[in-house]
């Protein structure tokens, strides 16, 4: 199916939309039939596996047997397989294929998770691809006949002890065949040439991606960026470099500062001087309200495009006022570990995007999520429940097993079933479980910030101030978004006040602290801000739990949130601040890499 996809020279756009259509209809009217399928092709490929006949599955390619013999993992149970693959054993272990590695955007140990990935999960992700643009045409015509601004980054790549290049899954995507030498789509026209975006500092392909987006201000029909975050920033780019974009305009030049040599080209070749679109873009810059800055900028853009879901939601209020309510569209649900399922209703308001699980990607299977403590019990005599079996308005735990590798892997994503495509189901994206924070790609549980606070916490100690309670949020109001710490400690009679430059080394030490996903966020990527402690009164965590009791909490259950996300109780901390301190500088992400500081 995915090669009766491929565009050809002989480009038909209408008959390629009906394939893809078509494929769709086929696969969600007898999703059972598929994923079992689908299941026999991972079995059959992956039968001498070291994995599969260490768990007894010899020959075996029967979902029965499958289920009774396989555990349900997590990361840490593969964790000893990853790292013999990561150091060069080149046995089948997991694969049968030659293995590669993406990383993921969680962590593990304060570091990137490692997945396996093979050559034709690259093919498939293309293929999946394919098929958003065609749902979207049924809801607004003419893409086609205009480009799309996206803001796309690579990530810095790193190499495992046995040689193994690691990047993340986007990056594996960007710097394929399937993506830099794609023939002509006009799905896949966008606004920035391939060396923007594979120029990996992060400020020169920024400069440069605005740049020509501004340049094609008028055939630009959608805007976005992977998630909502990384879609504010660049707005937020533009804010503060403006001046320097329209100067490039008016006179048909590219800034010193993109010393990049690819970058120079590709840019140059585009670029004519306009002095009537570089008038227009500083008649509206210069403007006090930046509300509508999409449609005044970029008049034609039908919907910006970009994942609001989940930890995104966030962001929703502030891609509306840029965005003057264009309507904002999640098209797919992907995760290192797999590519999921697409929107068929991209239209729909953020809170009611559901995605329609596709049922080649992988094989599938959900665990209920039990709503006593918010979460599944990882138990493996629970009874998973297979894609075609799922019930109506019930929260599951998504389980993959995968053509790389990944065998009855547990994601780490809680779903909820929101209705059918046919007989296949569509979920809603309700959380990634046990994360805390996230402004970005980050994401921080609460094992790791209690960590990362200990660790801030004995800064105070020759000063006879104890650390008595704590809690958190992700502050998405600053652009980028940051951490806040609410602290409240004991300071046992203290006549001297702690330095400034103390609390400040408290910030510092969590930011080393946190997994490098976030560090990169801060260092590299520039996508998160300096986290800030805020020191509220004594007796503010007491406020805290009388206003839970008073909205129904049993006292004798009460435990403080490590985050709150409700914004009455993140102004009732507000309202107790006796004072804040940020982060001096940005924390070490790795050895080597030059540092930024926080007023760049």
């Amino acid at each position: 199916m995915s090669e009766a996809l491929s565009t050809t020279s002989d480009y038909d756009l209408t008959q390629k939309n009906k394939k893809c259509l078509e494929f769709i209809e086929d696969v969600t009217s007898n999703p059972g039939a598929v994923q079992q399928r689908i299941l026999y092709e991972i079995l059959t490929q992956n039968a001498n596996v070291e994995y599969l006949l260490r768990h007894g599955l010899s020959g075996h390619t029967d979902r029965e047997t499958f289920k009774k013999l396989i555990p349900v993992v997590t990361y840490e149970d593969l964790h000893n397989d990853i790292t013999r693959i990561a150091n060069g054993d080149k046995s089948p272990i997991l694969s049968s294929h030659p293995v590669e590695f993406l990383t993921s955007s969680g962590t593990s140990g304060g570091e990137r998770k490692l997945f396996p990935t093979i050559s034709d999960e690259l093919g498939r992700k293309f293929f999946f691809y394919n098929l958003t643009m065609p749902v979207m045409d049924q809801f607004i015509s003419g893409l086609d006949k205009g480009k799309g601004m996206y803001f796309f980054f690579v990530k810095s790549e790193s190499k495992t002890p046995g040689g193994f290049v690691a990047q993340t899954a986007l990056t594996s995507y960007y710097k394929s065949s399937y993506f830099k030498d794609r023939p002509y789509d006009p799905y896949t026209d966008y606004t920035s040439p391939n060396e923007t975006i594979m120029c990996h500092d992060t400020y020169q392909s920024m400069y440069s991606q605005m740049l020509c987006g501004l340049y094609f201000n008028k055939q630009v029909l959608r805007a976005g960026a992977i998630f909502a975050s990384g879609f504010i920033r660049a707005i937020r780019f533009l804010e503060k470099h403006w001046s320097l974009l329209s100067h490039d305009i008016r006179t048909g030049t590219l800034n010193g500062i993109i010393t990049d040599p690819s970058v120079r080209e590709s840019v140059m070749k585009i670029l004519k001087a306009d002095p009537s679109l570089a008038d227009c873009i500083e008649l509206e810059c210069s403007r006090k309200s930046w509300q509508g800055i999409i449609t005044r900028l970029w008049p034609n853009t039908k919907y910006v495009d970009a994942i609001v879901t989940g930890s995104m939601v966030q962001y929703i209020p502030t891609v509306d006022y840029y965005s003057n309510g264009l309507p904002i569209v999640c098209t797919m649900y992907a995760s290192s570990e797999c590519y999921f399922g697409i929107n068929l209703n991209p239209l729909c308001k953020p809170s009611e995007v559901a995605y329609t699980l596709i049922p080649t990607m992988a094989y599938f299977e959900f665990l209920p999520v039990h709503r006593n403590d918010g979460f599944s019990d990882e138990n493996e005599n629970q009874q998973l429940v297979d894609l075609a079996d799922v019930k109506l308005g019930q929260e599951y735990e998504i389980v993959v097993t995968t053509y790389a590798g990944l065998y009855r892997y547990m994601v780490g994503d809680v779903l909820k079933v929101v209705g059918f495509k046919n007989k296949a189901p569509q979920f809603s994206f309700l959380c990634r479980k046990n994360v805390a924070l996230s402004i970005d790609s980050d994401k921080t549980d609460e094992v790791e910030l209690h960590k990362a606070v200990e660790n801030a916490a004995n800064h105070l100690v020759p000063f006879n101030v104890i650390l008595t309670e704590y809690t958190s949020y992700a502050d998405t109001t600053t652009i980028p978004g940051h951490y806040v710490i609410f602290w409240e400690v004991n300071e046992n009679g203290l006549t001297q006040l702690v330095p400034t430059s103390v609390y400040e080394d408290c910030c510092l030490t969590v930011e080393e602290s946190l997994n490098s996903v976030y560090r990169q966020g801060r260092v590299s990527d520039m996508s998160i801000g300096a986290l800030e402690i805020k020191i509220v009164k004594n007796g503010t965590f007491d406020e805290l739990m009388d206003y839970a009791v008073s909205l129904g909490a049993a006292i004798n259950q009460y435990k403080t949130p490590r985050c709150v996300k409700f914004e009455p109780m993140v102004k009732l901390l507000n309202s107790r601040v006796i004072s804040s301190y940020f982060s001096p500088k940005c924390p070490k992400w790795f050895p080597g890499h030059r540092q930024r500081n926080n007023k760049t």
